[in-house]
């Protein structure tokens, strides 16, 4: 695995009344210009937490595969440069940044942190960690009844994620339960790396299903064009879980709203420096849910979505 280190975009001489602040993810290190970053820099900046001022930053990531086996020494380097807090994306690079003593905060998508043992409870988590939650099963629920008005003949839908992500374990076992209560059919697409999106895709054309959803984390999210484009050459819909996919050509998606999650990412980083600690700071969830509709991908594989579903978006994209 090829670890990423974004070099220091802003740096200061380290004293009382600056601020360490490192960003880790499973796959590429995030740049300067990437949303998550201008959106909790900026959020921080409103704090009164200036880059080059009074406040450093650092983004890591384990690498384009998105591997995951180097994030536990990779968490231990972050350790070792005296950070005062550490932001990260997923469930893997939580549980690496559990292993140090460091402040973390989730800011999205590590699933239920109680189901994955990240802590003890959402209102005492107890360690080193807080952040922002998820329902997995209300929101897998309400996932799949919007994929069922595009098709109400669904049958059998196929859902991808990574079988090396406990937190998209759980989540994807929360859409199976959700997708067997509403009468359909799973069909386990579990994937580890690259490679595993030609099986994938292999069984899929052996047994083709009604529709696709996929879990996502820094694996699926490194492979989403090839489910686009799989999706797009069988006519199938697909639903995913933040609207970043469809404004990237997915059909749509229902999910926490993306850029609330991390300004409240933000609001946790700024109690932290100021003394409070993980384990006293309750976690959160999303207040504001977006569904949002790509209305041309919908055209381009001949799929009229009834007007009623299309009322339903909080934004169509055309």
């Amino acid at each position: 695995m090829a670890l990423t280190i974004d070099t220091p975009f802003c740096t200061v001489a380290h004293g009382a009344d600056t601020y360490r602040l490192a960003m880790l993810v499973a796959g590429d290190a995030f740049p300067m210009e990437s949303p998550p970053v201008k959106i909790i820099t900026g959020a921080l900046a409103g704090y009164g937490y200036t880059l080059g001022q009074n406040l450093e930053f650092r983004s890591y990531g384990g690498g384009a595969d998105a591997q995951l086996s180097g994030l536990p020494q990779l968490a231990k380097d972050i350790a070792a440069t005296g950070v005062d807090a550490v932001v990260v994306f997923g469930w893997p690079p939580a549980n690496a940044m559990k292993a140090t003593n460091v402040p973390t905060v989730v800011a999205l998508g590590a699933g239920d942190p109680v189901a994955t043992g990240l802590v003890a409870s959402l209102a005492r988590p107890g360690g080193n960690v807080t952040g922002i939650s998820d329902n997995a099963t209300t929101l897998s629920t309400k996932r799949l009844e919007l994929l069922k008005q595009t098709k109400p003949n669904i049958r059998k839908v196929a859902m991808l994620w990574n079988k090396d992500d406990l937190g998209m374990t759980l989540r994807y076992q929360a859409s199976a339960d959700a997708a067997k209560s509403l009468g359909s059919a799973v069909q386990p697409l579990g994937v580890r790396e690259p490679d595993d999106f030609a099986d994938a895709f292999a069984a899929m054309d052996r047994e083709l299903p009604d529709a696709i959803l996929m879990v996502a984390d820094a694996l699926t999210i490194l492979n989403r064009k090839r489910v686009f484009d799989y999706a797009a050459a069988h006519r199938l819909p697909a639903i995913y879980e933040s609207d970043l996919f469809v404004r990237d050509g997915g059909l749509m998606s229902y999910g926490s709203d993306f850029k609330e999650s991390l300004e409240r990412s933000a609001a946790l980083i700024d109690r932290i420096f100021k003394g409070a600690k993980p384990a006293d700071l309750p976690f959160e969830e999303p207040t504001h849910y977006l569904f949002v509709v790509n209305l041309k991908t919908a055209k381009s594989i001949g799929l009229e979505l009834p007007p009623n579903l299309l009322a339903l978006a909080d934004e169509v994209i055309e």
